[in-house]
């Protein structure tokens, strides 16, 4: 080979390794930038990532948040009775309306109505059977209608469950006194009716036996409707004269008030609490004006608290056209009754 060729060979060879040489420098030189486009890829995907994340944690709070009620729950079947919504109600804005609606509902479970039996139960005392056993009657229930709208109010902030504020009294005597209540006489009075009248004398006698032998503990509530019963023809009542809206009328179960109010002659000698006390719209004749006590089953009734400190035993004696009530106790108690009249 000729010096002229060696020398253009050598030529393109050096050629070659500069273009090569150059390659490389650019490739060397685009690393970087490279880099940094790949990393700012990453950081936007990143990004993106952490906002989608966000998203959805914010949509599953959205779907945790539910709306604040409060449920009130029956203590004894553990039912829920009834599931308030404040909010809807107006809770937060118009209070004094709010806990008007909850009042009127409390009112509404709390009392009977023609169709339902409230909560609010009166209590219905122990008697003293034929054999002297004890036949137990069923405590006072009542439902305290304030201090439950009260719960619901509290409770409507953040929700929840509320029990019926129920409140069970039983009656108050030691069932081992029951043997000498009827030792001391401590109280008694008497009235008269015509035994020829064969309706009304029966209907005294009905109601005479059924408030015998009851058992007064101490701060027990007396109801002579719940003891006595229903008046009717069921019950063995009969049709006899009766007072109704100033006027003497026959009707079943008249002649019941004579004992109704030969009975509030007879404790209010003891000195009770009365709960509820009405008069004739009549002058009777067997007891003296305003001493009467009323009663009509349904309706007007005669009621007492026993709160003389200390437990009575009702005694009726019926019979020669003489209603005679007694109010009995045993001889220990005697004295304490004295202190307290």
């Amino acid at each position: 080979m000729t010096k002229r060729k060696w020398g253009i060979l050598l030529l393109l060879v050096c050629c070659l390794i500069g273009l090569a040489g150059c390659s490389d420098k650019t490739s060397g030189e685009n690393e970087p930038k490279k880099k940094a486009e790949e990393e700012k890829v990453k950081e936007e995907q990143t990004k993106e990532e952490a906002m989608a994340e966000e998203q959805a944690k914010e949509e599953e709070k959205k779907e945790e948040v539910k709306p604040v009620v409060v449920n009130v729950i029956d203590p004894n079947t553990k039912a829920v009775l009834k599931t308030f919504s404040p909010a809807e109600m107006g809770f937060g804005g118009g209070d004094e309306k709010y806990k008007a609606e909850l009042a009127q509902w409390a009112k509404e479970i709390a009392r009977d109505t023609d169709t339902k039996q409230g909560y609010d139960q009166r209590m219905t005392l122990d008697k003293i059977g034929p054999n002297g056993k004890i036949i137990k009657g069923q405590p006072e229930i009542i439902l305290e209608e304030s201090e439950l709208v009260q719960k619901i109010f509290d409770s409507s902030v953040s929700g929840g469950n509320v029990e019926l504020p129920l409140y069970v009294s039983e009656s108050g005597y030691d069932p081992a006194d029951v043997p000498h209540l009827g030792e001391v006489v401590v109280a008694s009075y008497s009235t008269h009716f015509n035994s020829g009248v064969a309706g009304r004398t029966k209907n005294i006698e009905l109601s005479a036996e059924a408030i015998n032998n009851i058992i007064l503990g101490v701060g027990d509530h007396f109801s002579f409707n719940t003891t006595v019963g229903p008046s009717d023809e069921a019950h063995g009542y009969q049709p006899a004269e009766e007072a109704i809206n100033g006027k003497l009328v026959m009707g079943i179960g008249g002649g019941i008030c004579q004992t109704s109010s030969t009975l509030f002659n007879a404790v209010d000698k003891v000195g009770v609490s009365y709960v509820e006390k009405h008069h004739h719209s009549v002058t009777v004749g067997y007891v003296p004006k305003g001493r009467d006590a009323t009663v009509s089953y349904g309706g007007k009734d005669f009621r007492f608290e026993n709160t003389t400190g200390i437990p009575l035993l009702v005694k009726a004696n019926f019979g020669n056209g003489v209603l005679t009530i007694e109010i009995r106790t045993a001889k220990k108690y005697e004295g304490l009754l004295k202190q307290a009249i």
